[in-house]
């Protein structure tokens, strides 16, 4: 799948913030806790939402989706199997979260090691040690993760704060006899939105949003109803869009919070915007002359990631990018995937000057006058920021294996094409 992309067309309008990616993808694995019908609202139409439903299916969930209304429900009156085959699995990373839901609900999961993006290595060794806290043995084949027990509540300390492994604690806690504390919890947005979901549905927790998460464990869950909150990072990767080309945008549904961690780093490249709450909107307004906003003594600034509410390491390539059309010179400091950054040699080919000091750090100055090119999407991530490049970028680019952004992008082509991008997507 290609997308080709004339730049210097002015990015700017209104554009509707889909769902949260990393949100919806571990409530949907939470379906699986209840006999009953779940229904999630605001639900991104995008690859890895279809991969976690067709995994679902494979459980024994009844999926009814609605596209257009952005809904689906999820009915898992029955548990066929605890397994899903390895080719289903290497879809998405997100495959695993279907060990904490099967292991509270069966007392069993066996899933072959997770796919997703190759950022870096992604270790699994927190899941296994709360899994294990609970009352559940665990055995690591090459082919298959098995997990088999009866859960009980337990102190579990996480080994690092991982987003991924918190959830699916929380989600095999939820049922585990006792009560669970979680220290050192991951505390992003899509975490809270997993936690207010699993409450809705009767479960008893206490803390989500902070370090510690308490745990009281029920006998069972009900259906619910419950709303996907907004996907900031998709909001930011189109601020992004606007700021490299001078257009004004302005974002719909939107969840404030979420701006109030990401502000401070893309203030650092004079970008701010203005946020109605009750609205829920929010507007960009380009400035003429961008710059680096420096540190005191006119030092070189730099802007790392981390957990929540560290900046957060999935608009770190989006920064890049803006970074490359800003007067001044920054550090990039990745910290937690050492694979992420190596997309910026395509950048530099564009004309970004750019120095990687090595996996982990870059520096880049700006302004740079950037040129189309051709290249292919490594990640979803660096996908969309070479999407960014591309739009600020003199001549046609063409960015091969655009699938992988599908996996996070509602269609890319329609919704920055809606926006001013002279966009097209071919086989």
């Amino acid at each position: 799948m290609l997308l080709k992309i004339n730049g210097g067309r002015t990015i700017g309008g209104t554009h509707a913030v889909s769902g949260n990616k990393n949100a919806v993808l571990p409530m949907i694995a939470a379906a699986l806790l209840t006999p009953e019908p779940v229904t999630l609202e605001n639900v991104p139409d995008i690859a890895d939402v279809a991969s976690m439903l067709e995994a679902a299916r494979t459980f024994g969930a009844k999926v009814v989706r609605d596209t257009a209304a952005g809904t689906v429900t999820l009915t898992a009156a029955h548990i066929k199997t605890a397994r899903i085959a390895a080719e289903l699995a290497s879809k998405i990373r997100t495959s695993f979260l279907f060990a904490g839901p099967l292991l509270a609900r069966t007392g069993r999961a066996s899933l072959p090691p997770p796919g997703g993006d190759a950022i870096g290595h992604r270790r699994l060794d927190t899941h296994f040690a709360g899994f294990k806290a609970l009352g559940a043995k665990a055995v690591a084949g090459r082919k298959a993760l098995r997990f088999a027990g009866e859960l009980k509540g337990a102190r579990i300390l996480l080994d690092e704060a991982s987003v991924t492994a918190t959830e699916n604690i929380l989600m095999a806690s939820v049922l585990a006899r006792g009560r669970t504390t979680i220290y050192n919890a991951a505390s992003e947005p899509h975490v809270v939105d997993l936690a207010r979901m699993l409450v809705a549905m009767g479960a008893r927790i206490s803390g989500a949003g902070t370090n510690l998460i308490t745990v009281e464990g029920v006998e069972s869950l009900g259906g619910c109803t419950a709303r996907v909150g907004c996907d900031y990072i998709e909001a930011g990767s189109y601020i992004a869009a606007a700021a490299v080309t001078g257009g004004e945008l302005t974002l719909t549904g939107i969840d404030p919070e979420p701006f109030a961690v990401m502000a401070g780093a893309f203030a650092r490249f004079g970008v701010g915007w203005s946020i109605d709450s009750r609205e829920r909107t929010l507007k960009y307004t380009p400035k003429k002359h961008r710059k680096m906003r420096y540190d005191l003594g006119d030092a070189i600034p730099s802007v790392a990631d981390g957990p929540w509410p560290a900046f957060p390491s999935d608009l770190m390539s989006i920064l890049i990018v803006l970074a490359t059309q800003t007067r001044g010179t920054c550090l990039f400091f990745e910290k937690m995937f050492e694979s992420r950054l190596y997309f910026v040699d395509y950048l530099r080919q564009m004309g970004a000057k750019i120095v990687q000091c090595d996996p982990h750090r870059v520096v880049v100055t700006g302004p740079s006058q950037l040129y189309g090119g051709a290249f292919s999407s490594p990640d979803i991530r660096a996908g969309i920021a070479l999407v960014i490049a591309a739009l600020a970028a003199k001549g046609q680019s063409t960015i091969r294996n655009a699938e992988v952004i599908d996996r996070g992008y509602v269609a890319v082509e329609n919704e920055l094409g809606a926006l001013g991008a002279s966009i097209e997507r071919t086989r």
